[in-house]
């Protein structure tokens, strides 16, 4: 299973519509600006701990013009010097569907109860770092860490629920992150958080994730970050 598949089946990554490309000229490429934005990045990671947020994302796909909209709760901590995410899908295209993901120890694990209960393991192996910036992109990571792994354009600003908030526009370095996006668009808020995502690849397919009661700081329970799986539950590794 190709990895752009992969993120693009259940994850975050995390993002908005082709319409939202719209830049305001004058600010748009802005080196002060990035800067600006890049510092306030890296002062959010340098006391972050954890984060928990509601979440709609929304998978296009160019080839069949199909959109399907998966809501749930997300949560993000500090775990040594790696970020782990767990994710609680409630509902798919507005319909009780409860999935999880779970990225921790190199590894991404997905699970679906109820008649399937099968939880695909994906070992990030050599791709650690490209698994790692997709779905933790905007939450715990430093600004100025961000350009090891992308070219960094700051693309102006725009206001999104009443709150004004920076656009940078990202375009991974390594072939290997391209082949899973050919750019990212993140809205940075004014204390420093992804409050929406946009991933595109080369066949015209985007990932839109809007993020909504972000909760920096907040005790999580170690249980977010536990599947919640039963004895009969299927592990297949990939």
């Amino acid at each position: 299973m190709k990895s752009s598949h992969l993120l693009g089946k259940c994850i975050p990554v995390f993002v908005l519509s082709l319409a939202a490309w719209a830049q305001p000229p004058a600010q748009a490429g802005s080196s002060a600006e990035l800067e600006r934005v890049l510092n306030r990045m890296d002062e959010t990671a340098a006391s972050f701990r954890t984060t928990q947020a509601n979440f709609i994302w929304d998978q296009y796909q160019a080839v069949v013009e199909a959109k399907d909209t998966q809501e749930g709760r997300v949560f993000f901590r500090r775990s040594g010097n790696q970020v782990e995410m767990a994710a609680e899908i409630t509902k798919v295209d507005g319909k009780p569907q409860p999935k999880y993901v779970l990225f921790s120890d190199n590894k991404v694990q997905m699970y679906q109860p109820g008649n399937v209960d099968v939880v695909d393991v994906y070992d990030a192996g050599k791709n650690k770092e490209a698994f790692e910036s997709f779905l933790v992109l905007g939450f715990g990571g430093s600004g100025h860490g961000m350009l090891k792994s992308f070219e960094v354009t700051y693309a102006g600003q725009e206001t999104l629920h009443g709150v004004s908030t920076d656009k940078l526009d990202l375009v991974p370095k390594s072939e290997k992150a391209r082949n899973m996006f050919s750019h990212i668009v993140l809205w940075i808020d004014p204390r420093g958080f992804s409050v929406q995502q946009q991933l595109f690849n080369a066949e015209g397919d985007y990932r839109l994730a809007k993020y909504f009661d972000i909760q920096p700081n907040q005790k999580i329970s170690d249980s977010a970050f536990r599947l919640k799986t039963t004895g009969k539950t299927k592990i297949v590794s990939h």
